[in-house]
């Protein structure tokens, strides 16, 4: 046992332990760990260089001077919500199109794709389309808004390099009709002019099926005042003067007296909302909110709402029209002079400036601005559109200007601001803002204008104008129109120009409850045969009045009347002073 030890005790330490089983497993899985490191990191690193290329490609790469990738791959602009009339009747709506795109760099063979596009769309420019298809970049619009069949037939020709986005294109079914009210939205589908423009943000990306009731109210379809029968009356009686009268242009308003709704208006010359992009500047302009005008003798409906209000004068006064009025360097005549005492129902049918100027200078100029502003006159428009003018007034308002400003010269207000104006003094006297969503009627009774007995005795006033005055040739058979005429010469060079006319006649209908406010405005109508060579707002704008309320009367409601019954006689009964006497209206 001793030696058997020793033997052991020497070879001893030159024998190593067998590993266990325990110590292979832990090996082998250090080993796939190290592995699995490597391969994740490969991958890791692989995604970050796809991942930094894409958004290279996507979001820091500009192409085709601006838009990139990201961008133009987009399913287009978002679709905007119908804009419909106070029934329901579509003006603008969208349809869904195809737009043509292109990446440049993968057209294999540019002048053979820009010869077989040539076939589909002739409209393209070769060199123009060989341009853009010739470069490196990664993306160009070759055209927008497609029609099926040419999306069809581009797509069998095959060409490498193209492809097509869905996109929304803006429609207008009615046209011209509602040019300066709906306006138009441009190639990307945002709102350019108009009611597209001014309200815009609830337009966009809104859901049809619905309906907007207020400017704040987002993704429903936006319900206008505006009735296209209406639209369409005025739009075609105030076409035919500006033809016949050889005018430059026109401006045609209904706005409902007690709420404020206009219900049309419009703009001579206009143009096809399909085809904006060609429409001149001439036709885009707004001459019934954006242009503003000396309105003449419409004026004298303020003048006298205004004295007869602050209790200047009564309705049977008047004043001294004999011989014309002289102050410094100007001298203020009347056009048709009765050189004698005139009443103020005279002075209102005969259209006096002298009597009309002696009514504003008892009431004095800053009680005249007082209610000019107290009517909307010195600010601009609360009308719902981005083209609404600013009006002018004088400043400083001295005496010549109280005067001038009576019968309408020296300041110069929009045609909205006139019809709103009159509205509120034949409502009963309450101020309205003037608006192009439908409130279906409801009357605004915030703040009050002019006294109710004012507004009676303008209502007689106004219908006395149609039946014995100056605006005989805007009455309509049993719709009891009353109005006022405007004959201003325009300003131009060297001053007044006594052949560029401005003609308008305001109205309201009927005399007795007026509900409407009708305005027609003919920009530099030629006197004609038929009109002995006359050109002013009695001989042109009153029988577009006339032909209107004819029209509209039944389509809005409202019943004609017998004139001659006691009960209306009763009602719009107006005593005229003159020379002593009296004189009935009927």
């Amino acid at each position: 046992m001793t030696m058997f030890s020793r033997k052991a005790s020497a070879v001893s330490p030159d024998i190593k332990p067998r590993p266990g089983l325990d110590d292979v497993s832990d090996e082998v899985l250090e080993i796939g760990r190290n592995r699995l490191v490597v391969v994740a990191a490969v991958f890791a690193l692989a995604f970050t260089i796809i991942g930094g290329r894409l958004i290279d490609l996507g979001v820091w790469q500009r192409i085709d001077g601006g838009l990139n990738l990201a961008s133009a791959a987009r399913t287009g602009p978002l679709a905007r919500a119908d804009i419909v009339d106070r029934n329901g009747v579509v003006l603008a709506t969208d349809l869904a199109t195809a737009s043509l795109y292109a990446e440049p760099r993968r057209v294999i063979d540019p002048e053979a794709a820009a010869r077989k596009l040539l076939t589909v769309l002739p409209d393209l420019d070769y060199n123009e389309l060989l341009g853009k298809l010739a470069t490196d970049k990664g993306f160009v619009w070759i055209k927008r808004h497609l029609t099926p069949k040419q999306k069809y037939v581009i797509n069998a020709q095959g060409i490498p390099g193209l492809g097509f986005r869905d996109e929304h294109k803006r429609v207008y079914p009615h046209g011209a009709l509602l040019a300066h009210v709906v306006g138009h939205a441009g190639v990307d589908n945002e709102g350019l002019t108009g009611v597209e423009k001014r309200f815009d943000d609830q337009l966009t990306g809104a859901a049809p099926g619905t309906l907007i009731t207020s400017p704040a109210t987002a993704s429903q379809p936006l319900r206008l005042s505006i009735d296209v029968r209406v639209q369409h009356a005025l739009h075609e009686e105030l076409a035919k003067s500006v033809a016949e009268f050889s005018a430059l242009g026109g401006a045609g308003i209904v706005m409902d007296a007690k709420s404020g709704e206009v219900v049309a208006m419009v703009s001579l010359p206009d143009y096809d909302l399909n085809l904006a992009g060609s429409a001149s500047s001439d036709a885009r302009f707004n001459r019934a909110s954006l242009g503003v005008y000396e309105m003449g003798s419409t004026f004298k409906t303020f003048t006298a709402a205004m004295a007869l209000d602050y209790g200047t004068v009564k309705i049977n006064g008047g004043y001294d029209a004999t011989k014309p009025l002289r102050v410094a360097r100007f001298t203020i005549r009347d056009d048709h002079p009765k050189a004698r005492w005139l009443s103020v129902p005279e002075i209102f049918i005969y259209s006096s400036n002298i009597g009309a100027a002696k009514m504003a200078l008892d009431v004095g100029g800053q009680r005249q601005k007082e209610f000019l502003d107290r009517l909307g006159l010195l600010q601009r428009s609360t009308l719902e559109l981005p083209e609404v003018g600013r009006p002018m007034s004088p400043s400083p308002w001295h005496e010549i200007n109280t005067m001038t400003v009576a019968f309408g010269h020296g300041i110069a207000v929009s045609p909205v601001q006139i019809s709103g104006a009159v509205a509120s003094l034949v409502n009963g006297g309450y101020g309205i803002k003037p608006t192009l969503l439908a409130r279906d009627g409801v009357e605004s009774k915030s703040r009050r204008v002019i006294k109710p007995r004012t507004s009676k005795i303008l209502q007689r006033l106004m219908r006395l104008n149609v039946v014995k005055g100056t605006g005989s040739k805007a009455a309509a058979n049993g719709y009891l129109v009353g109005g006022k005429t405007g004959t201003a010469e325009k300003a131009g060079r060297g001053g007044y120009q006594r052949k560029a006319l401005l003609s308008s006649f305001v109205a309201a209908f009927p005399m007795n409850d007026p509900k409407y406010v009708v305005l027609a405005v003919i920009d530099e109508p030629h006197g004609t045969k038929a009109t002995h060579g006359y050109a002013s707002g009695g001989w042109t704008a009153a029988p577009v009045v006339s032909r209107v309320v004819s029209r509209i009367g039944p389509i809005l409601g409202i019943s004609p009347v017998d004139e001659k019954s006691k009960t209306v006689r009763n009602a719009l009964f107006m005593p005229v002073k003159s020379g002593g006497g009296r004189v009935a209206t009927f």
